[in-house]
């Protein structure tokens, strides 16, 4: 779970860093921040997860709270924002390919490849088999802020920085989106020998992720200053861009395929729920599998040269679907468990901190869309168009 969580995350926030300064009430603060309350909200799902030990994922939760209407509507959500999850793993494998070979083809190609090498390794319906996610990409991180150090030792980094709303606001989105992980929360709790010691693993992934999150963002922005990339590999010379895009290429791929694999397992069971062919191997089921797959991959890919600004894309995952899978959910769960307990002043009080993850939700959903909108189209009009050749590092 650190392997996938911190996949893209580490590799944006540096970014997000330069853009809101070190302190006051900005990158640090807001990495901190986020953390907190994304744990609190990973608690509240272990609890319900507790209390309704027959739920599996948001899906099954959404149902008891809005009914069938409720469950279709969180499973269009989780299925859309695994495919967006998915084109920016494209994306970030044609950033790799364009580092490695000096842009030696068409970036669509190299869309098209890494598009093609995902869905191979999601044919297999075992998640198992494709469970080989490490942590290079840390080992790659750690070679970046070495090579950093070294080459660029007298940067202009600013502790404060005055960016305007929607700039603050699109960089906020992007450590939003690093700790969005909750969509596969209860799945993993499920698995658990002792569902109970959930929040053991949360803390302990909470912890990483912050830490891991922090170190570099801070090391990597004080000597790359403001000049800092996104994804922040791209900020060393082109040898060690190179080396660490090598090491950090496996993570991105496995990760991107754990994630279509639980995509594709969402639309599977919502299909074959209660029948025969939920575990056999028939034509029919293989096919079914090898359909949706290729399906996923295709839209994903879409997706990867439609946007094909890395912090824009993940920019429009927190607005439009984090906000609401990371806080919004949470709070709407927490009041179901509690609604016939509010008798004490700290249930008062929890109370009112989950009407204000409500309020927060609202508040990224709107102006994060708005936010991400603005970006879009600056992007168009700077950057490479859509379904562009051009080099997108």
């Amino acid at each position: 779970m650190i392997a996938q969580s911190i996949s893209l995350g580490v590799l944006s926030l540096p970014s997000s860093m330069a853009t809101l300064g070190i302190v006051p009430l900005s990158g640090c603060v807001i990495i901190l921040g986020i953390g907190i309350l994304t744990t609190y909200t990973g608690y509240v799902l272990g609890q319900f997860k507790l209390q309704y030990p027959h739920i599996h994922n948001m899906s099954d939760a959404a149902g008891l709270l809005f009914g069938d209407m409720g469950r279709e509507v969180v499973t269009a959500a989780q299925i859309i924002f695994f495919v967006f999850l998915m084109g920016a793993h494209i994306l970030t494998f044609s950033i790799i390919m364009n580092t490695l070979t000096g842009h030696g083809a068409c970036t669509i190609i190299f869309c098209l490849a890494g598009a093609i090498l995902c869905f191979v390794l999601t044919l297999s319906r075992r998640l198992e088999e494709n469970s080989l996610a490490s942590l290079s990409i840390f080992i790659a991180v750690v070679i970046t802020m070495i090579a950093i150090g070294i080459e660029v030792p007298d940067p202009k980094a600013y502790a404060i920085n005055h960016p305007t709303l929607a700039s603050g606001f699109s960089a906020s989105l992007n450590i939003v989106v690093s700790f969005s992980g909750h969509l596969s929360y209860f799945s993993f709790q499920s698995e658990l020998a002792e569902p109970k010691n959930f929040t053991k693993a949360l803390v302990t992934l909470q912890l990483t992720s912050i830490l891991l999150y922090l170190v570099p963002a801070l090391v990597i922005y004080r000597y790359a200053g403001a000049s800092v990339k996104s994804p922040a590999l791209l900020r060393t010379s082109s040898s060690v861009a190179k080396v660490s895009f090598g090491i950090a290429v496996g993570t991105i791929v496995i990760a991107g395929v754990i994630i279509a694999h639980i995509g594709a397992k969402t639309i599977y069971v919502r299909l074959f729920r209660g029948t025969s062919r939920m575990n056999e191997r028939s034509f029919i089921s293989n096919g079914t599998w090898v359909l949706i797959v290729l399906c996923l991959w295709t839209v994903a890919w879409i997706i990867a040269n439609s946007i094909p600004v890395f912090n824009d894309l993940l920019n429009l995952l927190a607005a439009a679907f984090a906000s609401w899978f990371s806080f919004g959910f949470e709070a709407l769960f927490w009041f179901h468990m509690n609604k016939k307990r509010l008798n004490s002043p700290w249930q008062f009080a929890l109370a009112g901190l989950n009407i204000l993850l409500i309020l927060l939700t609202c508040l990224m959903c709107g102006m994060g869309l708005w936010a991400t909108g603005k970006s879009i189209a600056v992007s168009a009009r700077s950057a490479h168009k859509a379904f562009s050749c051009a080099d997108n590092r």
